[in-house]
This record gives C-alpha cells, sequence and structure tokens, in this order.
C-alpha cells in the first residue's frame, strides 16, 4: 500500500507535467501567424503596425508581423492576393480612388476592392509639400507645373499628390515634371543637385523622417503652407482635411504652427469566411478594445487621435462583420462621435494619372 502511495506521489508532479505541456502546446498550436502591411521603415504606419503587434496581437493569439511596403497601394494589392497577409493600412483617398475607379468599369481595380473590408478607421495623417529654404514658393497650391516627387511608384502618397494636383488645378500632374523617388533620393536631389522643385511626403506627425532632421535643415528647406481662403481649397476639403502641423513636433524645422492638410487613415481587411481566420480576426478587434488604453499610452502618439467608434461610411464601403460586431459590443453606450465620416466620390470617368499609378492601366 505503501509502495502505492508512493508510485502515486512520485508520479503525480510527472502528470501535472505532461498536463501543462500539453496545455502549452494546445495554446501554441492556437496561436497563428498573420502579417500587416504598413508603408515606409521611417514612416508612421509601420510603428502603428508594430504597436498593434505588441499590445493587441498577442491577446487575440495571433502573431503579428509589421511588414514595410511602399505605401497604401500596394498594401490593397497585398492584402487582396499574399498569403498571411490579413490586415493592411490604409489612406482613405486610396480606398476611395480604388471604388471609383472599380465603378467607372476597371475590372481590375474592381477584383481588388470589392472583397475588402474596413475594420475601423484611425487617425489623420499630415500631407507635407517641402520646397527648398530659398524657394519663392510658401503655399500648397503654389505647385502648379513645378518639378514634383510624387512619392514611390505605387504608393498612398504618389496617389495623393496626384489627387491634390487635380482638385487643385483640374488637371493631371504634367508627367513630364513629375517623379517616384523614395523621400530620401528626392530630398536630397531637391538641395543637392536642386532637379526638383517640390517633394510630397505623407506622414502622421510626429513623422520620423522630420523629427530626425538637425537643427540647419531650416537653412535648407521648409514646408508650404495650406490657404484655406484660397479658391482652390473648397475642393481640396471635400476629400482632405484641415490640419495643424505643430512646431513642438518639428521643433529643429519649424518656428511656429503652421496650417497643413491631412488624409485619414484606415485598419482593412478582407472578406475572410475561414471560421478560424474570423474567430481570430474578432479576438483581434476585441483586444484592441481591450488593450487601447496601453496603445494611447504607450504606442505611438497618434493613438491618442483614434475614436473607438463605427461612423458611417461613404458609399461602396464596407465594415467587416464579425470585427464590427465585435467593436460596437465594446463600445456600446459611449458617447463618443467617432471619426469623420468618409464621403462618397465621383467615379473616374476614364484611364487616368490616378490609374496609372495604381498600376490598373494596361
Amino acid at each position: 500500500m505503501n509502495r502505492k502511495k508512493t508510485s502515486m506521489r512520485k508520479s503525480i508532479p510527472s502528470l501535472l507535467l505532461t498536463a501543462a505541456m500539453l496545455c502549452h502546446a494546445s495554446m501554441a498550436a492556437a496561436e497563428v501567424n498573420y502579417k500587416i502591411v504598413t508603408a515606409s521603415e521611417r514612416g508612421t504606419y509601420i510603428k502603428i503596425g508594430r504597436d498593434l503587434a505588441q499590445f493587441v496581437a498577442p491577446a487575440a493569439d495571433i502573431k503579428l508581423d509589421a511588414l514595410p511596403s511602399a505605401g497604401s497601394a500596394e498594401n490593397v494589392k497585398l492584402l487582396r492576393y499574399e498569403p498571411g497577409v490579413k490586415l493592411a493600412l490604409v489612406q482613405s483617398d486610396v480606398y476611395q480612388s480604388f471604388l471609383d475607379i472599380a465603378a467607372s468599369g476597371n475590372s481590375a481595380a474592381r477584383a481588388l476592392i470589392q472583397p475588402l473590408r474596413v475594420i475601423m478607421p484611425l487617425y489623420n495623417e499630415e500631407i507635407y509639400f517641402i520646397v527648398r529654404a530659398d524657394s519663392e514658393r510658401n503655399f500648397i497650391h503654389e505647385i502648379r507645373n513645378a518639378k514634383l516627387n510624387a512619392g514611390e511608384a505605387g504608393s498612398g502618397t504618389a496617389l495623393t499628390s496626384a489627387t491634390l494636383y487635380r482638385l487643385m488645378f483640374n488637371e493631371a500632374m504634367p508627367d513630364a515634371n513629375a517623379s517616384y523617388l523614395s523621400n530620401e533620393e528626392a530630398l536630397a536631389k531637391l538641395v543637392t543637385d536642386k532637379t526638383l522643385d517640390v517633394v510630397a511626403v505623407v506622414a502622421g506627425q510626429p513623422a520620423k523622417l522630420l523629427v530626425d532632421m538637425k537643427p540647419e535643415s531650416r537653412k535648407l528647406i521648409k514646408l508650404l503652407k495650406f490657404d484655406s481662403g484660397h479658391p482652390s481649397s473648397q475642393a481640396v476639403l471635400k476629400t482632405y482635411f484641415a490640419a495643424n502641423v505643430r512646431a513642438s513636433n518639428y521643433p529643429n524645422l519649424l518656428a511656429a504652427d503652421i496650417p497643413g492638410l491631412a488624409v485619414k487613415a484606415f485598419l482593412v481587411t478582407y472578406d475572410f469566411q475561414l471560421k478560424d481566420t474570423e474567430s481570430h480576426l474578432r479576438g483581434m478587434a476585441r483586444a484592441l478594445c481591450q488593450n487601447f488604453s496601453q496603445l494611447r499610452e504607450k504606442g505611438h502618439p497618434k493613438w491618442g487621435e483614434v475614436e473607438l467608434a463605427l461612423p458611417e461610411l461613404g458609399r461602396g464601403w464596407r465594415y467587416y462583420g464579425p470585427t464590427a460586431r465585435e467593436l460596437r459590443s465594446c463600445v456600446a453606450g459611449a458617447s463618443s462621435p467617432g471619426a469623420a465620416l468618409v464621403k462618397a466620390r465621383q467615379p473616374a470617368s476614364m484611364c487616368s494619372q490616378q490609374e496609372r499609378i495604381l498600376g490598373l492601366c494596361p
């Protein structure tokens, strides 16, 4: 009898260890590897993606890899076709451009955008137009016919540059004056060989590219201001938002705040129907809500502008049902009005500069 008791006592730790190992194995098996596509390594999107990976995904049993990319336009394609990519950060004007071009009859755009769904709006991303410090240009509406680096080909920045130009001047950017270099290459050309007049950058403030600039940068470059009283402003503000670029974010570059423009950023997914994927994305939405305070306290400052709300979307935009239900349940009874409504735009009427930038023209 004593031998049996001794044997049982010896076996209990072994059984507990085995149970713990089985439990751990079960948990490990439940964890999935997902990817979120963002933008440049020096931009805001990559930090937002890493914040989600650090503070949200683990609670949903997701190992989330935040991948750099060329930007929003490429992100739409990666989310649609790249295995493992379940989430993407996309600018509102890029998303809307795909919808408009699809509505005009472009089958490639329709195939890309129709299955995509919004999880939630995030924050406004500032749009910067950078010129040399000695430039005669002081306002965004003065970039007409300038040698403009619009952003990398396939990026949201390039699409934003083209859209803003068209809205301001009612014509496309002259192809002969447009280039599609990286921000770093373009800034070097702006201040050295002076083969560029303007460099467009889209990044939520504080943007690392500008934060990292030295005090002597004021002698080399300046930011153009947005003039809300200019005749072109009314058309621009139907798609974009007025913003305040704060000197406190860029003390080495700005002596005072300046008026600027911004575009909305969205967290986007695919209309996944597989139960396991749907379950994990529901868990991601639940974890986002439950860990929202951590994102605001420890994540990028832009999280301070995000509202846990699902406002009405524009024509053609749709929320992902499983995550929308989770988020609505979480914020039920909250009084926050949420982010600004994204309004529907008029569809494009022809194969345009926008379609070429998005890679939708034959």
